[in-house]
């Protein structure tokens, strides 16, 4: 829910992409970290790095807004930081 939040946060994103469309985004994005995430990814760059690789991917694919792309690929990775505990 907390990925589905952060790229809904965005209007104009909201306005583009229906909800179920937003739904499924979030969803990919869980099983993309959880599938890149290892043991102290928070504090190894260059996973952080692959990780963002990802999620810029996966906007796109979903037809994400290109312009605001930048500023969803670091909330996204803002809140894998703070489920990192939770999901190790």
């Amino acid at each position: 829910m907390a990925f589905y939040d952060a790229l809904a946060e965005n209007g104009s994103a909201q306005a583009l992409m229906e909800h179920e469309h937003l739904r499924l985004l979030a969803q990919a994005l869980v099983q993309a970290i959880r599938k890149s995430a290892s043991i102290d990814w928070t504090r190894k760059e260059s996973v952080r790095a692959r990780m963002r690789i990802e999620v810029r991917k996966l906007l796109a694919r979903y037809g994400y807004p290109p312009d605001l792309q930048k500023a969803a690929v670091d909330l996204v990775i803002r809140q894998a930081e703070a489920f990192a505990n939770v999901w190790n």
